[in-house]
């Protein structure tokens, strides 16, 4: 994936993209942070790659704690 491509989607709801980058993002994994009953974080992408751990690598070059996401593989839109 490139990482222009990755970099675009950040910080988005996997909602709001386009179909476009729904089918071209298709199989790849999303960190989004997870949702407790003391935080509710916005759904945001913060981190995308072809594997989990492509997502851990990129959440700890930003600074993040891995531990504080789920991982899950974007489906194309329909």
């Amino acid at each position: 994936m490139a990482t222009t491509a990755a970099e675009s989607i950040l910080g988005r709801a996997p909602e709001d993209l386009s179909l476009e980058e729904r089918h071209a993002l298709a199989g790849s994994f999303v960190a989004l942070q997870i949702y407790t009953p003391a935080e509710l974080p916005l759904r945001r992408i913060e981190a995308i790659g072809d594997t989990v751990q492509d997502c851990i690598t990129m959440l700890r070059r930003r600074g993040l704690d891995p531990s504080k996401f789920e991982f899950t593989p974007l489906k194309p839109p329909y």
